[in-house]
């Protein structure tokens, strides 16, 4: 008998430590080295190097870039990633001691038993690296990196490329190149023989159509994210100020054990529907305000992406029911239709029939980017707006593990007022799931849950 309770006891005791793996979002180390198998296939006429972020400049948290995480699941700073496709092996270089690993919280065995934690061939101290690179650079004629900036925590790398390109780059007065393009520089120097070339948009396709357990860590930061829209919903009122209801969504996150927000809380609300991404929380709300709420969660470096809209008073005016429900059908459409094997051309051409059904004028501009992308707006994963090497644009065609914001966004802020509707959708090989579920989004339905105590 006390075997058989010692036996439940141990299975028990096993179950709890797997949700507990999975819900601080580990994926084991077999995924990772799959990862670098497939990019090796790719550079079979090179090495990439990945370079890993580094120690952050002020006192706070260190969070891993996404491509180097992607292919590691080290988070150490200052650490770099030799993926080679010549040689078909993967060296990890990176110094830190025992003492720097328990202040980061990383785990001893990490820095104790490196190859046996990360399934990676070859670990060694940091500054091995440049000798490393020379004799490289004599056994190949192409080295790869990445040329677009690294995605660090509530970071996307096409905009932050951009951003820096035009206030530091592309300045008259600064001049600097990010640190990925200061990389090539150098390598071009000092080893004038080799050519570099950008792996970005090769990383990008691997990052593009998510694993099984890719998409168990999408499931579960989409279930916080509509935990904490759930608690701003219930929380809002008129006199309520946003950033309340800002600091409540982070909270509720945080207390879900999420690592971070996937991006800074986006509240809109009376005059601020005129800008598609406000993040000042500057408003006391008003009877009559219709809110928009455009937040998720980073769990285990995974990102989820949600919009709401709501009566700040829990009830709908006549033109925001009016609009509100027009918004809903699109939506509605559009998760009909979701399916393997149908581009997103054909999804929006049931958008446009709909529309005329309905008696709207499908030729408004409003509704242009959604019939011409069927309600998608862009993919997730790692980052919130997670960049695809390919993209057939209108004409893609939807494949299974590809995960994507199906994204209703009518503005009108000529009437202090506008509709989001988003959800982390992935496609199956049945069809879709729709990961935020849970919601209350019919115009019913949203004032019942308002009105709950």
């Amino acid at each position: 008998m006390k075997k058989i309770i010692w036996s439940s006891l141990a299975i028990i005791l096993i179950l709890i430590s797997l949700h507990f793996a999975s819900a601080e979002g580990i994926l084991d180390k077999s995924e990772y080295a799959a990862r670098r198998a497939k990019f090796m296939e790719k550079i079979q006429d090179g090495a990439a190097i990945i370079l890993g972020a580094t120690t952050p400049t002020a006192d706070k948290q260190f969070f891993q870039n996404n491509d180097f995480y992607y292919f590691s699941g080290v988070e150490i700073p200052n650490a770099v990633l030799i993926v080679d496709g010549l040689h078909k092996e993967s060296v990890l270089f990176y110094s830190i001691s025992e003492n720097e690993a328990r202040a980061e919280g990383i785990p001893l065995d990490l820095v104790r038993n490196p190859k046996e934690v990360t399934g990676i061939d070859k670990v060694f101290p940091l500054d091995r690296l440049s000798a490393h690179l020379a004799r490289l650079s004599l056994q190949t004629h192409i080295l790869y990196t990445m040329f677009r900036p690294e995605e660090l925590s509530r970071e996307n790398t096409n905009e932050k490329f951009r951003t820096l390109q035009n206030t530091m780059t592309m300045n008259t007065w600064d001049g600097r190149l990010t640190r990925e393009l200061q990389l090539v520089k150098l390598l071009k120097e000092r080893f004038p023989q080799v050519t570099v070339k950008d792996c970005s948009p090769l990383v990008w396709d691997l990052r593009k159509i998510k694993s099984p357990s890719e998409v168990e860590l999408l499931r579960q930061a989409a279930r916080i994210g509509v935990k904490a829209h759930l608690a701003v919903m219930k929380s809002t009122r008129p006199g309520i100020t946003e950033k309340e209801l800002a600091a409540l969504f982070e909270y509720t996150c945080k207390k879900e054990r999420a690592q971070e927000l996937a991006f800074y809380v986006i509240l809109m609300s009376g005059p601020n529907h005129a800008f598609g991404h406000y993040h000042k929380h500057d408003r006391t709300l008003a009877n009559g305000d219709f809110i928009i709420l455009d937040a998720g969660p980073d769990f285990g470096y995974y990102n989820a992406d949600i919009s709401s809209t709501f009566p700040a008073n829990g009830k709908f005016s006549p033109r925001q029911e009016e609009l509100y429900r027009m918004a809903y059908g699109i939506r509605k459409t559009c998760l009909q239709n979701y399916r393997p094997g149908i581009s997103l051309k054909e999804v929006g051409e049931k958008i446009k029939q709909y529309l005329i059904e309905q008696g709207y004028d499908h030729t408004d501009p409003k509704f242009r980017g959604l019939i011409r992308y069927g309600g998608y707006n862009h993919s997730i994963g790692l980052a919130t707006h997670d960049p695809v090497g390919t993209f057939s644009g209108p004409d893609e065609v939807l494949r299974p593990g590809f995960v994507f914001a199906c994204d209703i966004n009518l503005p009108y802020p000529e009437e202090e007022m506008g509709i989001r509707l988003e959800d982390t959708v992935v496609i199956t090989k049945d069809g879709y799931e729709n990961l935020s579920q849970g919601i209350p989004r019919a115009v019913d339905e949203i004032e019942a849950y308002m009105k709950k105590k």
